[in-house]
């Protein structure tokens, strides 16, 4: 454990950034498995509005730094490829 106040700080900083990192990632993975569910399903309409949501959430967390834009877009990609596999 950290002994200068300054590392104090940035510990707990770090463990704040941590879980809310874990939170918005379980967010996403739930968001993706209502895609895939969507799509396994053959249901198009359904799919393609959860796909949109899901990749506002992508985004979002480029922007906050959860995800490498090039993972989210890649993600994106996939999803959308396969609902348009059920359309």
């Amino acid at each position: 454990m950290a002994n200068h106040k300054s590392a104090l700080k940035r510990h707990k900083q770090s463990e704040i950034k941590r879980l809310r990192n874990n939170s918005y990632r379980s967010s996403i993975k739930t968001s993706i498995r209502s895609v895939r569910e969507a799509a396994a399903a053959g249901d198009g309409e359904r799919a393609q509005a959860v796909l949109k949501s899901a990749t506002s959430l992508l985004d979002k967390a480029v922007i906050k730094g959860v995800l490498h834009r090039n993972n989210a877009s890649r993600r994106i990609a996939r999803l959308t490829t396969a609902v348009n596999a059920v359309k």
